[in-house]
């Protein structure tokens, strides 16, 4: 854990540098380039560094790492749907250990972004834990679910957002607040609400990104505490596989 940030660093430059690197290539490669920001996601593997890093986590913590899937293996059974594709799964003798979901958003538009991310990050979670009371799981113990999300930090991210309130009032929490605080106030209340057993959010500029810089806007969202409570259950398992 002594080096927990500036390996969260080189995840975070893994990110800005994919993005950039495929916004180039898919001009060079096709002569043209998909609508907008698109052309930097189209080919995925940006949240990768992230992934890789919780990855090595668990093993670290004591699991095995052919256990540890994150590029194949991913599918789990739903509730509301046959099955959903995790980002990261730890699935130790035929348990179900930590299941965790990577998602960031890079600018112009946030708005509608972020309702999309808020539906996906909610849905996603009832859907797991109806799959789990209803026993599509078995044997396992409740498993550490976790959502970490990076966030671009820029003008229009930072900016205070309006509501609508054409019928009822909003709530208190978000009069006068930007995306950057929305996104804060959602992984809060997903995590003390127990959606999820760890939330993480991080803000980065795409200039200061591609050096690995990176802010935590709060400390109970931070990567420590995240990574701590997963390592937290990684290690417990690993310990009961001794005795």
């Amino acid at each position: 854990m002594n080096d927990i940030k500036k390996r969260v660093a080189k995840a975070v430059k893994h990110f800005w540098a994919v993005r950039q690197k495929q916004a180039v290539n898919q001009g060079k490669n096709t002569g043209q380039r998909d609508a907008g920001l698109r052309t930097a996601v189209t080919g995925g593997k940006h949240l990768d560094g992230f992934i890789s890093l919780c990855r090595e986590l668990i093993v670290e913590a004591g699991l095995p790492e052919a256990d540890v899937f994150w590029r194949s293996r991913l599918e789990l059974p739903g509730y509301y749907r046959a099955e959903k594709s995790w980002d990261l799964l730890a699935v130790v003798d035929g348990q179900l250990l930590a299941v965790v979901e990577f998602k960031a958003q890079v600018g112009p538009s946030f708005g509608n972004n972020f309702n999309n991310r808020t539906e996906e990050a909610l849905g996603n979670a009832t859907d797991l834990w109806a799959a789990y009371r209803e026993g599509a799981f078995k044997p396992s113990q409740r498993p550490w679910l976790g959502y970490l999300f990076l966030l671009e930090e820029c003008p229009k991210s930072l900016t205070p957002v309006q509501v609508k309130q054409p019928h009822f009032g909003v709530f208190e929490e978000f009069h006068g607040v930007s995306y950057a605080k929305r996104y804060e106030i959602l992984l809060t209340k997903l995590l003390r609400e127990r959606l999820y057993d760890g939330t993480c959010l991080l803000l980065s500029t795409a200039r200061g990104g591609l050096s690995g810089r990176f802010r935590e806007p709060s400390e109970e969202l931070s990567f420590s505490k995240f990574s701590a409570s997963l390592i937290a259950h990684a290690m417990a398992f690993a310990q009961s596989r001794k005795e």
